[in-house]
């Protein structure tokens, strides 16, 4: 016997966020192809491979490191984290990411040159998409702020593996002082989704504990029938999302 779903506005588990991504096949000014190299700073990401092979290149106070991206991989990572996907052929991955999809949703900062990142409004003007990226777009304006960014990354990499730390640590000081505006609404969102999740599993553990069973009795099922945007323009490539808030 087959139930009817039922739409909901509730989060997903654990208050995630999801999305597939087709990584962009376009070549970037190093000769790689792929996306834009960005952090996260309050939310962690992962990537399950889908479809095609790549890499991802991460930037920490650690180092540098390439990881090998191909279909049934699985590869996460903590914000401050900096990464950029390049695309061997075909890569496509299912994105989770913390806080609602916050990480498309507000929180990411692109590599762009140190002068760029000191100026707030020239910032935006950089990072922002015509008609916020939406599908069906030209896509010059994702390259060029793809291109952009990798110049950026390019600096930070190479002195890093020169073994100065610097440039990335005043890279990290310039991503704080860009989002400080943002908090409070990423607050809200944290608030609705990832603590909001959390907290409904404290409250079914107390009922079990006095067993209290009544929570079962409310079990439904939702599902999502097809993305909510197919191809929207994301920093890696084009995104189908679904609405997860």
């Amino acid at each position: 016997m087959t139930g009817q779903s039922t739409p909901s506005p509730l989060p997903l588990p654990g208050g995630i966020g999801v999305s597939r991504l087709g990584v962009y096949d376009t070549v970037a000014p190093d000769g790689a192809v792929g996306g834009t190299p960005h952090l996260h700073l309050c939310c962690a990401e992962a990537y399950v491979v889908a479809a095609g092979a790549g890499l991802v290149q991460t930037l920490t106070l650690d180092g540098y490191e390439e990881t090998p991206l191909h279909p049934g991989a699985v590869v996460w990572f903590a914000p401050g984290t900096i990464h950029r996907l390049v695309n061997h052929g075909g890569l496509e991955i299912v994105v989770l990411m913390q806080n609602s999809g916050l990480p498309e949703a507000g929180d990411a900062v692109l590599t762009l040159p140190p002068e760029v990142l000191a100026d707030p409004a020239r910032y935006a003007a950089s990072v922002t998409l015509p008609n916020g990226g939406a599908p069906g777009g030209d896509l010059a304006a994702a390259y060029a702020r793809r291109d952009l960014a990798v110049r950026g990354f390019e600096r930070l990499r190479d002195s890093a593996l020169g073994g100065d730390l610097d440039p990335l640590r005043e890279f990290h000081a310039a991503a704080v002082r860009l989002v400080q505006p943002h908090l409070d609404a990423w607050r809200q969102r944290w608030r609705g989704g990832a603590l909001r999740a959390a907290e409904e599993t404290g409250r079914q553990l107390d009922a079990l504990a006095r067993g209290d069973a009544s929570h079962l009795g409310n079990a439904v099922v939702h599902d999502f029938a097809q993305p909510r945007e197919q191809g929207r323009q994301g920093m890696c490539g084009l995104l189908n999302t679904y609405p997860v808030h």
